[in-house]
C-alpha cells in the first residue's frame, strides 16, 4: 500500500538533524527547524489510511521516499503499538524508539543529516516535493 503526500521544499531547509526528519502543512520554515525536509504538505498524519496506521501499529515496516526534481532519498523505519496518528500539522520518523504525537515511524536508517545532499540542494529551492510511504 502506498500513500502520497505532495509538498515543497524550502530555502531553510537544513537538513542537519541527527536524530528525525520532518514533513510539515506549515508554510514557514526557519533555520532552527534542521530537521524538515518539506513544507506545505497537502496531508499531515490523520490523513493517512486507517489499514497503513493498523500495519504500523502492529510493528510493521515502512518505506519513505523523497523525491525532489528527479531526485530522491529512501528511509526505511519501523511502527510500534504506541503510535497515535493524530496530528494533523506533520509527520516526523525517527532514528531513535521515542514516540509522541506527531512520530510516524521509529528506528530509522537515516535522519536529516544523511538525506542525499544533492536532494538537499534541489529541496532548497522550494519546488514540488513528493513524499511516497509504503507499507
Amino acid at each position: 500500500m502506498d500513500f502520497v503526500i505532495n509538498a515543497r521544499g524550502h530555502v531553510n531547509v537544513l537538513s542537519l538533524h541527527k536524530n528525525t526528519i520532518e514533513v510539515t502543512r506549515e508554510e514557514h520554515l526557519t533555520p532552527r527547524g534542521d530537521c524538515i525536509v518539506a513544507v506545505g504538505a497537502d496531508k499531515g498524519l490523520k490523513d493517512i489510511p486507517e489499514e497503513m496506521k493498523k500495519t504500523l501499529k502492529g510493528g510493521g515496516k515502512i518505506r519513505i521516499k523523497i523525491e525532489c526534481n528527479g531526485l530522491s532519498d529512501v528511509i526505511r523505519a519501523v511502527g510500534c503499538e504506541p503510535l497515535s496518528f493524530q496530528n494533523p500539522e506533520c509527520m516526523v520518523i525517527r532514528k531513535s524508539a521515542f514516540v509522541c504525537p506527531r512520530t510516524l515511524a521509529i528506528l530509522a536508517d537515516k535522519a536529516a543529516s544523511d538525506i542525499n545532499r544533492e536532494l538537499v540542494s534541489e529541496l532548497k529551492k522550494g519546488e514540488e516535493v513528493k513524499v511516497t510511504l509504503s507499507v
